[in-house]
């Protein structure tokens, strides 16, 4: 659904001063229609929507806006009102989804700022003349996943005041409807992901944004060729071309001279070491992202000259320890992915000057216990992956200094019950992935110490109701998985008291009853449970009836029917959005 954003900006005139000055803003007739319009008593309109929190009082403007929403059909125009005041009441209308067409037509000529109608249901060309009927005012539209065509974007070139605007997923707008935005030459983001308007001729209407500081053409499968017109976008500072996959080297020299940009987004596309080259001189350049494309370790001798960048992405790019050394020299970066690669401990050596690094990702690379020396000194590492790696019980004493983690993920590494008795010393973890069927009540009880843990991931791993009772030290949790191990009823007794749960993963535990869900009943903050493959029946599930935060309800091989669930969330849990069975 969208969600419109209404933001104060420097260019906005003085409400104050033209309710005095401006008959259309006469303050005389506006606090006299908001007192017409003031509910009889607090008990008619509930504030909801409005942003409003438990236990605070709505304020008047509040009140009324609630109270017009529900009798909207009652007004034929809103042109007289304050355009705070009638944005505020679009607002509402589409964040609790009571915009209509109809009810569209009253906001015509309001002077709105702000049109966010983004995902939307129904908007289309007849929605996009009210639109372009706030001209000047207008500042920022979203109609992305609309019905909105080439005519329906044509109606917006008087808007030339626009600084936003948002197209994605536009299936009926072609790369003739682009022509239009030659002349908003106001701009400054941009959005069209995933469109087929976008194609190399059609960015030529793109060539006269010269205030464009954010475009988004992720997933725009047509743009091979069509960078050129980038080119004296010189302001740009965010580019994102993710998954646009025919993107080349060539493409890549044309954003030389983009020596503003922060941000460059270039997943699977097809870069290699040279079109790394181009992007050399971009100096502010922060973020760079080139997750799946086909570069090698070479490209980091370009890369290492960027001295701002402070996170790089190099996932799945079948990169060696050749070239390595070029990480260095990146001494300000903080988030490094280098996972799926075919880096050795050979790599980790060149990390150790990384002293800003704040996460890493090492998942399924090759590295091993001798590595994680070299991580001794990234104190201010938080989130470490280290999943399906060569990392054993001996390389896990080398982390023991990094006070500031609070992320590790060991699954499908070599980790056994002596090597977790070695992490226990990591007094600031608070998160663990032990995906891992080596791991028992011993290992378990190796983490008691680490009391501050928020996410705790056991999955395969053999735990019993004996190990449970190391649940007790965790009263931080958050997230709880103990999947496919041994645990019964009794074991449950030691989570019920859990109560910042707000995941309980307990699948493939396949003596667990309706007991569990009665033990549970009190986890009132529980967002996501799962009870799947269990002896869970009907029955059980009145004990739910206090789960009103629950969203998500997977009872999958259990002896719970998909009647008995839809009653379930047509009587108890209304706030269910997954659920299995169904």
């Amino acid at each position: 659904m969208g969600g419109v954003c209404s933001r104060k900006r420097s260019q906005l005139v003085d409400e104050g001063d033209s309710l005095q000055t401006s008959p259309r803003f006469s303050k005389t007739s506006s606090l006299k229609w908001l007192l017409l319009t003031l509910p009889r008593s607090s008990s008619d309109v509930s504030g909801k929507g409005q942003g409003n929190e438990p236990g605070r009082c709505p304020s008047l403007v509040e009140l009324c806006v609630a109270r017009v929403c529900l009798d909207i059909d009652k007004y034929s125009t809103f042109a007289m009102l304050p355009r705070d005041l009638s944005q505020q009441i679009f607002n509402e209308l589409v964040n609790s989804n009571r915009l209509t067409e109809a009810s569209l037509q009253i906001f015509r000529d309001c002077a709105l700022q702000d049109i966010g109608l983004g995902e939307y249901p129904g908007v289309n060309d007849a929605w996009m003349e009210v639109v372009a009927s706030q001209r000047q005012s207008l500042l920022s539209v979203d109609i992305s996943c609309s019905e909105v065509t080439d005519s329906g974007i044509d109606l917006i070139r008087d808007c030339s005041s626009m600084q936003s605007l948002a197209c994605n997923y536009c299936d009926q707008i072609s790369e003739n409807g682009l022509v239009v935005l030659s002349g908003l030459s106001n701009l400054t983001s941009l959005s069209f992901k995933r469109s087929n308007a976008v194609t190399a001729e059609g960015m030529r209407a793109f060539a006269n944004l010269v205030n464009l500081l954010n475009l988004d053409l992720e997933g725009c499968l047509k743009i091979h060729g069509g960078l050129i017109h980038l080119k004296d976008l010189t302001k740009l500072e965010s580019l994102n071309m993710r998954y646009c996959n025919y993107i080349a080297d060539s493409d890549i020299k044309y954003l030389t001279d983009l020596t503003n940009l922060k941000d460059l987004q270039l997943s699977c596309c097809k870069i290699t070491d040279l079109g790394v080259s181009y992007i050399r001189g971009l100096q502010k350049l922060t973020h760079l992202n080139l997750e799946g494309c086909p570069v090698t370790a070479s490209c980091l001798e370009a890369i290492s000259g960027l001295s701002s960048l402070v996170l790089l992405n190099l996932n799945r790019c079948g990169i060696y320890d050749d070239g390595c050394e070029y990480f260095e020299g990146l001494k300000k970066l903080k988030v490094l992915n280098l996972g799926f690669n075919y880096i050795t401990d050979a790599c980790l050596v060149h990390l150790k000057g990384l002293i800003s690094l704040e996460s890493l990702n090492l998942d399924s690379c090759k590295v091993g216990d001798d590595g994680l020396s070299h991580l001794k000194g990234l104190v201010l590492l938080q989130s470490l992956e280290l999943s399906d790696t060569e990392v054993g019980n001996n390389g896990l004493q080398h982390l023991s200094g990094l006070c500031n983690l609070q992320s590790i993920n060991l699954s499908f590494t070599l980790v056994t019950d002596i090597g977790m008795k070695k992490i226990s010393m990591l007094n600031s973890l608070k998160s663990v992935n032990l995906d891992n069927r080596q791991i028992t009540d011993v290992g378990l009880a190796a983490l008691t110490s680490l009391t501050r843990l928020t996410h705790l991931d056991l999955f395969g791993a053999r735990i019993t109701d004996y190990g449970t009772n190391c649940f007790r030290y965790f009263k931080n949790l958050r997230s709880l998985e103990v999947c496919g191990g041994f645990v019964t009823d009794a074991g449950v007794k030691n989570i019920k008291d859990l109560k910042a749960l707000t995941l309980l993963n307990l699948s493939q535990n396949v003596n667990l009853t309706d007991k569990t869900l009665e033990l549970i009943s009190g986890l009132t903050a529980l967002v996501n449970l799962n009870v799947s493959d269990s002896r869970v029946s009907n029955a059980g599930l009145k004990h739910l009836n206090d789960l009103q935060n629950l969203r998500s309800l997977s009872l999958d091989s259990t002896r719970v029917t998909a009647n008995e669930m839809r009653k379930l969330r047509a009587t108890m849990l209304p706030n269910l959005i997954s659920m299995r069975p169904e």
